[in-house]
């Protein structure tokens, strides 16, 4: 008994290494037409790829979050904090799938089409929603960055006035508060380590991406490379820093006085009018 299973045993696996050659395994019709014919996509496949392809431009890819981690931290390139924001993202979403399903069993009274269609949306709201607090803190440090930009220019250009080098002048500076001075501190960590001084502030740059500050650096690098006398270089960054800041604070003021005439005209003025008007039309009918 235990022969003939062993027989039968040994019989299959032989069966099975020799349907396995390649040389008697036929090659399927659609495996040698397909190549030659394109990609070949099912009903609804360029919809669902369409659909993934906004989500992924709207979240970015891991280097593109990564930048907008990177300009939260200028200590680092962003990508250690990469697992702890998509770790987010996904809490943020849970809580708003259970927040839409609770309000899909409230208002839809439980039905299935319904609390599935609450849930997708739920996610997908969820992370946008997370994305979107991400997008709001990088754009208030970048206006943080470049308000706090003509008063490091114009101390930094005393400093190199009174004969201090580039290193000091930025080390003295870099000992104040706020996130262009520990942007500073960052880069002269890295110039301690040895990391070139200029190369250093360009890299600093290149993660913050705010234009004033780019030119500012760009200055100060030909400055130095060319032999330009650099505390005047300095002086004239922070008048033009000074002049941008002007512009931004002049447009954004323009801004909110639009914002400002909507509930002037569409709240005040109609209560205005009507407490004017109501009391003349009121003796009106009485006198009638």
């Amino acid at each position: 008994m235990t022969g003939a299973l062993l027989g039968l045993l040994g019989g299959l696996g032989l069966v099975l290494v020799l349907a396995g050659v390649p040389l008697r395994r036929r090659v399927p019709l659609a495996a040698r037409v397909l190549p030659y014919l394109g990609p070949q996509r099912e009903p609804g496949h360029d919809l669902l790829r369409s659909a993934a392809a906004a989500l992924g431009r709207r979240l970015g890819a891991g280097r593109t979050v990564a930048g907008r981690l990177a300009v939260l931290d200028p200590g680092t390139d962003g990508t250690d904090r990469l697992p702890g924001h998509r770790a987010e993202q996904v809490l943020w979403a849970c809580a708003a799938v259970v927040l839409a399903v609770v309000v899909a069993l409230t208002a839809a009274g439980g039905a299935p089409p319904a609390v599935l269609a609450a849930m997708a949306v739920g996610a997908t709201g969820g992370v946008l929603a997370r994305d979107a607090v991400l997008d709001r803190a990088v754009r208030r440090r970048r206006a943080e960055l470049v308000a706090e930009l003509p008063a490091v220019a114009e101390l930094l250009a005393l400093s190199v006035a009174a004969g201090e080098n580039v290193t000091a002048a930025l080390e003295r500076v870099a000992a104040g508060r706020g996130p262009l001075c520990a942007g500073l501190r960052a880069a002269l960590a890295g110039v301690r380590t040895g990391t070139p001084l200029l190369p250093a502030l360009t890299t600093l740059a290149g993660r913050w991406q705010v234009p004033p500050f780019t030119r500012f650096v760009d200055a100060v690098c030909v400055a130095v490379e060319a032999g330009s006398p650099l505390a005047e270089v300095l002086r004239a960054q922070a008048v033009d820093a000074r002049d941008a800041e002007h512009r931004r604070l002049t447009e954004a003021g323009g801004r909110a006085e639009v914002r400002m005439l909507v509930p002037v005209v569409f709240g005040i003025l109609p209560t205005v009018v009507v407490f004017a008007v109501y009391p003349g039309l009121a003796q009106l009918q009485l006198d009638r």
